[in-house]
């Protein structure tokens, strides 16, 4: 089944056709009479109130920004090769480098 449903916008008025599934008409036909409103403005607050819904669900930044280190100093004298993760893991233990 066909609703066409109209849309003002500013002076003009523009028709949209929709399909609808026959049994969701006739349940929106329903309920928009027992709440005393139009089949229209049903339609307006249901398709606002899913677009508000998804506009706050959405998530505005996907990406959060790594820590930084903006300390001074950089590798402590014991690491002498930088290189290898040997060196860097006997430096994390305390082990002594050898030279």
């Amino acid at each position: 089944m066909y609703a066409v449903i109209c849309i003002k916008q500013g002076i003009c008025t523009v028709r949209t056709t929709l399909d609808i599934d026959d049994g969701l008409l006739m349940q929106a036909k329903s309920f928009a009479i027992k709440e005393h409103t139009s089949l229209t403005r049903l339609i307006e607050e249901s398709l606002s109130l899913r677009l508000r819904a998804t506009r706050l669900r959405a998530p505005t930044n996907t990406h959060r920004p790594l820590p930084v280190y903006a300390g001074r100093g950089g590798l402590q004298p014991a690491v002498r090769d930088s290189l290898t993760l040997r060196a860097l893991l006997d430096a994390a233990d305390g082990v002594a480098v050898a030279k």
